[in-house]
């Protein structure tokens, strides 16, 4: 029976991102560290009313500070 419900629901939500950065720009760049740890750069937009933004290939989570302006 099918209820909708995944059986085992995903934990992701549950977890802190691994690294969180305040800025006060919607657009950011994340490279994900640089070197051997690092990922191409990428460039990210926050929406101002979520506030937030998190890198596709590393987690990390940009949170903007003030009205990004």
């Amino acid at each position: 029976m099918t209820t909708g419900t995944p059986r085992y629901p995903s934990r992701q939500t549950d977890l802190p991102p691994p690294e969180v950065e305040t800025v006060d720009t919607l657009r950011v760049a994340c490279e994900g560290g640089g070197g051997a740890s690092g990922h191409p750069r990428v460039w990210l937009t926050i929406d101002p009313q979520v506030g937030w933004v998190e890198c596709g290939y590393c987690d990390k989570r940009f949170v903007l500070e003030g009205d990004g302006h």
